[in-house]
């Protein structure tokens, strides 16, 4: 099939790697790249051998685009995806798909209408590790899951970020920051989520830019940055989460399954390929799963590379738009709670991604580059 068309909207920190491996996997090839500083454009251009170079709105409007990668800042992921999907593109978002569930809506209605498919990071579950424990959970190696706990504990970007003012500002945060990596890598374990509870705080009211050229800079927080909350899933599981800004050293494991016959740990969801560990009642310690998947490496942009062969086969693409409204509408149902002191019930419907199978891409992905 002819390569899906990839333009890239946003070239910041997290543009490399995109633009690295869509120019790797043989369904994707990337032919314009925007961003509201031109040099920026300019020089990724020259890096990955683009082609063109383009103004944002060029890009959407450009027929020689199928597909729109937006890579901006959160509090534009929704209105630039919205254009595209107007100007009759293919969307893939970084996480998260809206700072608001209203534009999150409202984007999926549209692209529906449109014809044209809405995808959005993470696509980290699909990778080795997380693909790996689809498969020991299905497998029922560790009975029924009927429990979990799941925690990102940090103090937060602005020591090491040159820019971090949006970390702290509405539609930042943990929760919408790292959320995603989790609540998506547990709705592909356990299924749609049911409903949720929750309390969340700002622990600290200013914080301080600690490097680049606005190192000394203070910038005012004005959203939670440490979230709790508890998670019913649709299928009977109860899970913990925890997301925070606020802690020096985080102790406990990224996520755990505790199961009717064993406990699975996870790994870090921010990962392609962290390590699997599993114990039953019968093991004396902790067993390394070994990691027989594709995808080890980062190998972000797999999503769009799903949704390359889903728009040319029909099927569903698993890292869709409509996951990811899920997965926002929960994100935000824990400070909801909080405010409102009682439980949320999650109304957007998802299904449960299906299993990427061992060897779905094989012949798409050069050897060695997983």
């Amino acid at each position: 099939m002819a390569p899906l068309r990839v333009g890239i909207v946003g070239i910041g920190n997290i543009s490399g790697i995109y633009l690295k491996n869509l120019s790797l996997y043989r369904s994707t090839t990337v032919v314009a790249v925007a961003d509201l500083e031109r040099e920026r454009a300019e020089a990724a251009a020259k890096e990955h051998n683009v082609p063109n170079v383009l103004s944002p709105d060029e890009l959407i409007e450009s027929p020689e685009v199928d597909l729109v990668l937006n890579l901006t800042i959160p509090a534009a992921h929704g209105p630039v995806a919205l254009q595209a999907v107007k100007a009759g593109k293919h969307v893939y978002n970084e996480k998260p798909l809206s700072v608001t569930l209203e534009q999150a809506q409202e984007l999926i209605w549209t692209a529906k209408t449109n014809g044209v498919l809405v995808g959005c990071a993470p696509d980290t579950f699909l990778g080795a590790g997380i693909q790996t424990c689809r498969e020991v959970i299905d497998r029922g190696d560790i009975g029924k899951p009927v429990a979990g706990q799941a925690f990102m504990l940090s103090r937060g970007p602005e020591p090491w970020h040159p820019s971090p003012d949006f970390f702290f500002k509405p539609g930042g945060g943990p929760m919408l920051d790292m959320g995603p990596y989790y609540l998506t890598a547990l709705v592909n374990l356990l299924g749609p989520i049911k409903r949720t509870t929750g309390i969340s705080a700002a622990s600290f009211e200013t914080r301080i830019v600690g490097s680049g050229p606005r190192k000394g800079d203070m910038i005012t927080v004005e959203t939670p940055t440490h979230v709790s909350g508890v998670i019913e899933f649709q299928q009977g599981t109860v899970c913990e989460i925890t997301t925070s800004f606020d802690v020096h050293f985080g102790y406990l494991p990224p996520i755990t399954i505790y199961g009717s016959d064993g406990t699975l740990r996870v790994g870090d969801p921010n990962q392609f390929g962290d390590a699997v560990e599993i114990r039953t009642p019968g093991d004396s310690d902790w067993k390394p799963v070994k990691l027989e998947r594709p995808f080890s490496q980062n190998s972000r942009g797999i999503g769009v590379l799903d949704m390359a062969h889903a728009i040319q086969s029909g099927r569903a693409h698993r890292a869709s738009g409509d996951l990811a409204c899920h997965v926002l509408e929960t994100m935000l149902s824990f400070t909801k709670s909080s405010v409102e002191g009682r439980h949320q019930m999650i109304a957007t419907p998802v299904e449960r991604p299906a299993a990427l199978s061992a060897d779905e891409f094989k012949d798409d992905v050069p050897v060695g580059a997983v």
